[in-house]
């Protein structure tokens, strides 16, 4: 179905899209369809994914709710809206190519390297929004500035150093206005695009605080170019993706004490040694007046789970995916007299949050590059299970060891 130009976001069967406020990493704009779903580009072998997803892996993944069409589009004020039109039963047939999409975000990667984007310092919104020259992204940009909630996102540079204060996470504010700039110079209003629908995995969270790891010691896809294999390799063999198998591109985590989440981002994450990483995770842990003890047993529990699926998923290679570790910097509320203490207590299922304990997550996320026997047009494919995802939850796990036992 083409929606017309003279068509309002209003419309019926129009869905408004927003951006997603609590994007922590990434070079994807992943935007906010409702309360509890967003969206993103489709990639054909991401999609794939999800959708022969082993049943073992569901507990750890957003849950896949289908595809949708996604366009740029002005109403009759002349306002731009990215809206999104919701695929019929009957519209299965429908072919829209994804390439067009994907190229926005994979051009991204071009723009925020060789010190085009810089530090996160760069992207308060608000000095954007007036900076900008006048253009159809900026008008759409600024007609997103409401978009907000009552928390302040305060950004630390990649050398610790407090830098700006915003409503929206900075990166994902980033994302969106490269996205935008890159939609509307390049490709025509009306231009329909692909885009999957996912769980919104932190929409039962007061504060969310987020933590997104890139997994493994290998980060290319097996059908990446000689240039970005070599660029890939060197990102891998410089920072905590070598020796540890993991590390941070990006964070948010709440502090109680001032009202706000502090925010870093990849860039941090890659200078980070070993000893860096650590003070990291004791950091993402820690809401400004204490440390969330708590929250360690049940995290612990739910990556030893995720390792016990992962070493049982023989030929899959989760190349470039990232894992999300999840909780409420809202704290639960005092727990009954002779209850069990939070750490002491049964698990339930992720996200989930009976009897006072402590909201905790375990998410994986981002498959565009993920191999497997069984998968389509494969150049390669793999025995047993992935050894560098592995070794990174291994050492993730024992850092959270160490740091619950205050070493």
């Amino acid at each position: 179905m083409v929606v017309q130009d003279s068509a309002d976001p209003g419309d019926a069967g129009l869905v408004l899209l927003e951006p997603f406020l609590h994007q922590v990493g990434g070079h994807l704009s992943v935007m906010k369809y409702d309360e509890d779903t967003v969206c993103k580009p489709l990639v054909s072998r991401e999609q794939r994914f999800y959708e022969s997803l082993p049943l073992a892996m569901k507990r750890f993944t957003p849950q896949y709710r289908g595809t949708i069409t996604v366009q740029l589009q002005k109403d009759s004020l002349g306002h731009l809206s990215l809206v999104a039109t919701p695929l019929q039963e009957d519209q299965e047939s429908f072919q829209v190519s994804a390439g067009p999409a994907v190229a926005i975000w994979q051009k991204l990667q071009q723009t925020t390297r060789g010190g085009g984007a810089g530090p996160l310092a760069q992207w308060q919104h608000a000095r954007l929004a007036h900076a900008l020259p006048k253009s159809p992204a900026t008008a759409l940009l600024r007609s997103e500035f409401h978009l907000s909630t009552h928390v302040a996102f305060l950004v630390e540079d990649a050398n610790g150093n407090q830098a700006t204060r915003g409503s929206l996470n900075p990166w994902g504010l980033h994302c969106h206005q490269a996205h935008l700039t890159r939609l509307c110079t390049e490709y025509p209003q009306n231009k329909q695009h692909r885009f999957l629908l996912l769980e919104n995995v932190v929409s039962q969270y007061k504060h969310p605080c987020v933590l997104d790891l890139k997994m493994g010691t290998r980060q290319h896809g097996d059908d990446a170019s000689a240039e970005k294999k070599a660029r890939h390799m060197t990102k891998c063999a410089q920072s905590t993706s070598a020796c540890l198998g993991v590390r941070i591109c990006g964070m948010q985590v709440y502090q109680t004490d001032k009202k706000h989440f502090l925010c870093k981002d990849k860039y941090y994450g890659r200078k980070l040694s070993v000893d860096g990483f650590r003070q990291a995770l004791y950091q993402f842990l820690h809401d400004g007046t204490r440390l969330r003890t708590e929250l360690l047993g049940p995290i612990q529990r739910q990556l030893q789970a995720l390792l016990s699926v992962i070493r049982s998923q023989s030929s899959y290679r989760f190349y470039s995916s990232s894992l999300l570790v999840i909780y409420d910097g809202q704290e639960p509320p005092e727990r009954a007299p002779g209850s069990p203490h939070p750490q002491e207590a049964p698990q339930p299922a992720p996200g989930s949050c009976p009897g006072g304990l402590p909201k905790v997550d375990i998410r994986m996320i981002d498959f565009a590059h993920t191999t497997y026997k069984g998968s389509w047009n494969e150049r390669s494919t793999y025995d047993g299970p992935d050894p560098g995802y592995i070794f990174g939850l291994e050492n993730l796990i024992q850092i959270l060891r160490d740091i619950q036992e205050g070493q």
